[in-house]
């Protein structure tokens, strides 16, 4: 199963300055882990040493965010994931 997940510009650069790539998996931890195949550091930038996601990571589900201890949260063929970034202004 492919699922087609939008990245904010920051992740961008990883994925060779695509804005939409696919991946494979049936929970968004699975989903973080194909992309890490086929872009090798993005992990790192998702995830923090205890494999949650990062303090100024947001991923969305079709709409609905996954907290860092959610993972776990099952995914589809169809749905609509983003991955962005929270940036700080000052």
């Amino acid at each position: 199963m492919s699922i087609k997940v939008t990245l904010h510009q920051y992740f961008q650069d990883i994925v060779g300055g695509r804005e939409v790539v696919e991946a494979d998996g049936n929970t968004v931890a699975e989903l973080i882990d194909d992309l890490e195949k086929r872009y090798p550091t993005i992990k790192d930038h998702l995830l923090d040493k205890r494999g949650r996601l990062q303090g100024f990571v947001e991923v969305f589900v079709n709409s609905e965010i996954v907290y860092p201890e959610e993972t776990g949260k099952q995914v589809k063929d169809g749905d609509e994931i983003e991955i962005l970034t929270i940036v700080a202004g000052g």
